[in-house]
């Protein structure tokens, strides 16, 4: 199944990251795909809202993932964009996070599609500069 939205500021994008939270699942993984700068952290941040975290999301680029208990879930936030091979995923204990009974946002998950579980929701943010600088393209696919 996919849904597309299209939005127009960072809090509409930031809406819609909240309502994806709210309906997270325990071992729920969320693959998220995007340029540099198109959003993906405010849509993050807006999950975390919707998992209830209230402290600061930001993007854990040096420390690959950054966890946060303080949600009605936990919330494990992966950027694997400075991943140099795929297993320093298993170093870090990917399948522990991936398996367990939070929400896995991985972010440049096209890095590592080898090793992402086959049920995840793909989100894909793209931009459209003859629609608007704050304009993005949203597409969530069900897997």
């Amino acid at each position: 199944m996919q849904t597309i939205y299209e939005t127009y500021s960072p809090e509409e994008t930031a809406k819609i990251g909240r309502q994806l939270g709210k309906e997270a699942l325990p071992g729920d993984v969320y693959t998220l795909i995007g340029d540099l700068g198109v959003g993906k952290t405010v849509l993050t941040q807006g999950i975390a809202a919707g998992l209830g975290i209230t402290e600061p999301v930001n993007s854990p680029t040096f420390t690959i993932v950054q966890v946060y208990d303080s949600g009605r879930i936990p919330f494990y936030h992966f950027d694997v964009y400075r991943i140099g091979d795929i297993e320093e995923m298993d170093e870090i204990g990917y399948e522990d996070y991936v398996y367990g009974e939070g929400l896995s946002m991985i972010e440049w998950a096209n890095l590592i599609e080898e090793i992402l579980p086959e049920k995840r929701k793909d989100i894909v943010i793209e931009k459209d500069l003859e629609k608007g600088f704050d304009y993005r393209k949203i597409t969530i696919t069900s897997k």
